[in-house]
């Protein structure tokens, strides 16, 4: 059928900014289109509530507070929200278009997933919801069809906080429970709350279909799968799929225990120890698609690629259905349904009832049924007391804490966390040893208390600036470092012989016993200026703050060089001391350098030299020679490029030119 004709919103211009261009998902809550966000010129996806919905202003101030609880997540495998609005009758959400598919379309198609690739699914969705359960906000709706398979690869969780809205609609009341009834944990039917840990279930029930195609629980009515959430155990997926390895055995039934506290207390804990469960799969094996196991049956939804979950329900009573629902008949929808018709054993209450009866009219079998229960006690008190009643503690060490301790949970001990201790060859939030430790025989349901590791012991360098070299020695080895390299380094601002810095530098820590660097201050040093002309080293060295006497001499050298000076080069010295400079006037027979005075040309041959200030010390070096000089390179104050040079101007080929940096 064309939706073109039979939909009016396509074509349409939605709050004047969001021209709707198909519909590309539809259900019984909501449609979802593809349109074009005007303003931004980016194609979005805005899912429109259905009118029935719309209609109900509970729902609406419901929706439009989770609209903007999940508008302020950020986070790269959730599916981001816009903007919410209405225009007229429509009540909508914009949101980032994901081009791809749904989890349950990959079901579809290839039945159950290897074990490694079923946990990479999984990853990316325990980080969403992390970050959801973070921000205070649950999900209450996890299933396949709200996972998103981007083309490029990414993985996209949506429909946060749908469900909830739902909760504030006229169309529900006290004693409903609400979500997806293949999905949905214990406490959500028992009661209809939900938390973090219930979305936990949810995820563990999704992995377990990835690794074996199929869900944990059938029957025939939804009630009848319910009744299984509530009072039967998750399988082992190894049960059905004889490769997947006892690891993911263990991390699916930690995240489906039937009791609450002891799963997974939210998403990041799942996180942390499906992570570890990965690392520890090997890399080689099945990477073949799998056939889905006899009698699974799989959704053909019909979705367009892209599509997002449309969420929603239908109106007929007593099933309210949210989503384009897939796989194992009504357990793959999102539904409301009335807890009171949650069967209380597994004969139905109208068998109870009837047995009821039956007794009534037979009360003679009271006698009977006593006798009965007599002989099974005394039957049952023979099996228990010949049963042994201590286990082996099993060998943890190594183990993330997390699954450690569900494991732990599995075996029957009532688990205990301790005080982590250091340690160098454990790593962080690993089991570093059990109380009692591996191999003890104890009473079963026996306290085991699990020692994390908190990873090698490590110590902030403590501040030794302006400190001897002795006093810096005695302080680091006080907090249980040791002294590494020691080397020295010119400064005008620490004294002699004191520490100028370390390396690492304050406060980074260092693993105990770990090295630290330490600089000492060689104090200030007298740069060698001899070489330089007098107006450059004058005004370096009152630039420095040092006090300048100028005398001159008869020299050969160059008339305004510097041909000496006190202190020499490398002196220590003090700030602002007096600097006695050796000027040369030239040679005393009154013979001058002419070509400098640009009034007669110079004898013999010359050469420029290239006036190199300013360039990197390299580059300045590589010309000098290049032009026929000899370099001869003076540090000044410790730049790579060249501060000053001299001589200048004309030069014999061959000329020693000396630049400092």
């Amino acid at each position: 059928m064309d939706t073109t004709l039979s939909d009016p919103l396509i074509g349409q211009l939605l709050d004047g900014r969001y021209r709707v261009e198909s519909r590309i998902a539809r259900g019984g809550m909501a449609s979802v289109y593809l349109a074009l966000d005007v303003r931004l010129e980016r194609t979005v996806a805005v899912k429109v509530m259905h009118r029935s919905l719309a209609e109900d202003p509970q729902f609406v101030r419901r929706f439009i507070g989770e609209a903007k609880s999940v508008a302020g997540l950020s986070h790269p495998n959730i599916v981001q929200v816009f903007d919410q609005g209405t225009d007229g009758a429509n009540v909508y959400l914009s949101m980032e278009y994901v081009p791809g598919r749904t989890l349950r379309d990959v079901l579809s198609e290839r039945g159950r997933l290897p074990a490694r690739e079923a946990l990479e699914m999984v990853i990316p969705v325990l980080a969403a919801l992390g970050s959801a359960h973070q921000a205070g906000l649950i999900h209450r709706d996890v299933k396949p069809e709200n996972v998103l398979l981007a083309d490029d690869g990414r993985v996209k969780v949506v429909d946060f906080g749908l469900a909830r809205a739902i909760e504030a609609t006229n169309q529900t009341k006290t004693g409903m429970m609400i979500g997806t009834i293949g999905y949905m944990s214990p406490e959500q039917v028992t009661t209809g709350q939900a938390d973090a840990r219930s979305d936990v279930y949810g995820v563990g029930i999704m992995l377990f279909e990835l690794l074996t195609g199929r869900q944990p629980y059938e029957g025939e009515s939804p009630m009848s799968v319910a009744y299984q959430h509530v009072h039967d155990s998750v399988p082992a997926p190894s049960s059905i799929a004889a490769d997947v390895p006892p690891s993911l055995d263990a991390l699916v039934a930690a995240a489906t225990d039937r009791d609450p506290a002891r799963r997974p207390a939210d998403a990041n804990a799942m996180l942390i120890a499906a992570v570890e469960t990965h690392r520890g799969l090997p890399r080689t094996g099945q990477t073949g698609q799998h056939t889905a196991p006899h009698g699974v049956r799989h959704s053909t939804t019909g979705q367009h690629p892209g599509a997002h979950s449309s969420g929603g329900f239908q109106a007929p009573p007593p099933l309210v259905y949210v989503g384009e629902g897939a796989g194992g008949g009504s357990a793959g929808h999102t539904m409301i349904q009335p807890r009171s018709e949650l069967p209380t054993d597994a004969g139905g209450s109208a068998g109870s009832a009837g047995r009821a009866g039956f007794l009534r009219r037979r009360s003679n079998w009271f006698v009977i049924g006593l006798a009965l229960v007599m002989v099974a006690g005394i039957a049952f008190s023979g099996w228990w007391f010949s049963q042994s009643r201590t286990v082996t503690v099993p060998d943890l060490v190594g183990q993330n804490i997390v699954l450690a301790k569900q494991a732990a949970l599995k075996d029957g001990f009532e688990v205990k966390v301790g005080k982590a201790r250091f340690d160098d060859k454990v790593e962080k939030d690993n089991v570093l040893d059990t109380e009692p430790g591996p191999g003890a025989e104890v009473t079963k349901g026996s306290v085991l208390t699990l020692i994390p590791s908190a990873g090698p012991e490590t110590i902030a360098v403590p501040d030794v600036a302006n400190l001897s070299e002795a006093e810096a020695r005695a302080k680091i080895a006080e907090v249980g470092l040791t002294v590494g390299r020691v080397s020295k380094k010119e400064s005008d601002t620490v004294p002699r012989d004191q520490v100028v810095g370390t390396n690492p530098s304050v406060g980074k820590r260092v693993k105990k016993g770990g090295n630290v660097n330490l600089v000492i201050s060689l104090g200030l040093l007298m740069p060698d200026i001899t070489g330089m002309t007098r107006d450059e080293a004058e005004k370096f060295l009152r630039d420095k703050g040092f006090n300048v006497q100028i005398d001159e001499t008869a020299n050969d050298a160059q008339p305004g060089t510097v041909i000496g000076q006190d202190p020499a080069g490398g002196t220590p010295v003090e700030a602002g001391i007096e600097v006695r400079l050796t000027v040369s006037k030239g040679p005393d027979n009154g013979w001058h350098w002419p070509w400098d005075n640009n009034d007669s040309e110079p004898p013999g041959e010359v050469v420029v030299v290239p006036d190199v200030r300013f360039k990197a010390l390299k580059d300045a070096t590589r010309e000098l020679r290049a032009a026929g000089f000899k370099v001869k390179t003076r540090k000044l104050v410790g730049t790579r490029r060249v501060i000053q040079e001299s001589p200048s101007g004309h030069q014999p080929p061959g000329s020693t030119i000396t630049i400092w940096h």
